[in-house]
């Protein structure tokens, strides 16, 4: 990676055309993941008098995001009528999901979960699968638009618009709701319905950005179809074979295994290292983040308080740090970054037990979120552009899939637990044993640097 000499030339990575672009996919990304997943469906379903039970149900929408590895082969290499031919393989699959959700949105909009609950649990389920869509074309192109020295910036700016995305679909979405309800104290479906038309219309955000930005140019032949000798080759080893599972037998091995056999064929043993360190990179902050929430309610923090500070200065250490993380990399290099972000996530994440033993302390609060989230926004925008710099422009859309994916198996899984854990030994115990989490991945990461030197 190249490294600039001084402060102002890091600077100027954030006047790149391509990474001003990210800033408004991002905002595209972040948009549907929050209205589904992060709290606003469910409380529109709950006020609606839908019972707690289904709407935990309704959790699950969110593992369209844990298995998009499954159709990213498609994504990145199925091309689709007429689109990928007017605006090219990335840019077709983007305009296809920003379309499908920006319609899915409106009818959302119009179904009220009170007497059309089956239809609201449809579009929602559609809406996940075109999200995660999105996401896979727009990893692909983050991945290919730009040179290695520029993902720090492409992250940094895509985290921007994502964060900003969130707060709006959550936060603003329910003060569009609360502006449009002329009786809180009674359930109204015409609220909702303006606020998702709302966040409907804000998807042309990511449509209008897909059609005025040019489709990344790559030197890599991305097809997967099969040529007439490749196809004459297969038969002659296998001539019992119908000729139609042939084909989709060679279409699997190019779509489907290539990209994970090169990866491994890429990095041989190192592929061992390199997996581990993505599998804990984020551990010690998702299994902290399980508990977050109880734990401001249980130290007696109101609803108000823990919006302003976790929500509103919440997002603003986070962008913070995010673009400071972008800037740091260009200027001291990727795998530097990678580990001061590691670090202070650890380090950060400490300090809530130490509020855990101060107990309701409004300015504490804002101090562990605002030093929390500013070492997420780092740890963030590093991890993701070395997550990038590890994918073949050939595969990247499957190989990056992949790599998101085993990024949250493992510290998803052990959240899990974070629970019975608190239960069993307190929030102290916890949110040090969460932070001590944290220290293997800084020997990895002191391993894999090794690697590439």
């Amino acid at each position: 990676m190249k490294i600039q000499k001084n402060w102002r030339g890091a600077l100027e990575i954030y006047k790149h055309p391509r990474i001003v672009g990210m800033f408004f996919f991002g905002f595209a990304a972040g948009l549907p993941l929050a209205l589904l997943v992060l709290g606003t469906l469910s409380f529109w379903l709950r006020e609606a008098g839908i019972d707690r039970t289904t709407i935990g149900y309704f959790s699950w929408i969110g593992l369209a995001y844990a298995f998009k590895w499954a159709w990213s082969p498609l994504v990145d290499r199925m091309p689709l009528p007429l689109l990928t031919r007017v605006l090219g393989r990335r840019r077709a699959w983007l305009f296809l999901s920003q379309i499908t959700l920006a319609a899915t949105f409106a009818l959302l909009a119009m179904s009220d979960p009170q007497t059309h609950l089956s239809q609201v649990v449809w579009l929602a389920l559609i809406a996940a699968f075109a999200s995660a869509t999105q996401d896979i074309a727009l990893d692909a192109y983050r991945i290919e638009a730009v040179e290695t020295d520029l993902q720090a910036g492409m992250a940094a700016s895509y985290q921007g618009g994502y964060r900003i995305a969130m707060l709006t679909a959550t936060a603003g979405a329910l003060a569009i709701a609360a502006w449009f309800d002329p009786d809180e104290a009674s359930y109204q479906h015409y609220p909702w319905l303006v606020a998702y038309m709302v966040m409907a219309t804000l998807m042309g955000v990511g449509i209008i950005t897909t059609l005025l930005t040019p489709e990344p140019i790559v030197n890599q032949n991305f097809s997967a179809n099969i040529d007439a000798a490749e196809l004459n080759k297969t038969k002659n080893r296998h001539p019992k074979m119908p000729l139609p599972f042939l084909k989709v037998s060679l279409w699997l091995k190019k779509a489907v295994i290539a990209p994970f056999a090169d990866f491994i064929a890429k990095y041989k043993w190192h592929a061992i290292l390199i997996l581990a360190l993505i599998s804990t990179y984020r551990i010690s902050d998702i299994v902290l983040g399980v508990m977050a929430n109880p734990f401001y309610v249980d130290m007696g923090f109101s609803k108000a308080e823990v919006a302003s500070i976790t929500k509103v200065f919440g997002v603003i250490m986070t962008l913070t740090g995010a673009a400071l993380g972008g800037v740091l990399s260009a200027r001291f290099g990727m795998m530097p970054t990678l580990f001061l972000g590691a670090l202070l996530t650890a380090t950060t994440n400490t300090l809530f037990a130490v509020l855990a033993n101060v107990g309701h302390n409004i300015y504490m609060l804002a101090a562990v979120i605002g030093a929390d989230n500013l070492s997420a926004g780092i740890a963030s925008t590093a991890f993701i552009a070395y997550l990038s710099s590890l994918t073949n422009v050939s595969y990247s859309a499957t190989q990056y899939a992949l790599f998101s994916s085993i990024m949250l198996l493992l510290p998803k899984f052990i959240a899990g637990f974070s629970g019975v854990y608190v239960d069993n030994f307190g929030y102290t115990s916890f949110f040090l044993g969460a932070a001590a989490l944290g220290l293997p991945v800084l020997f990895l990461i002191y391993l894999a640097n090794k690697h590439l030197e």
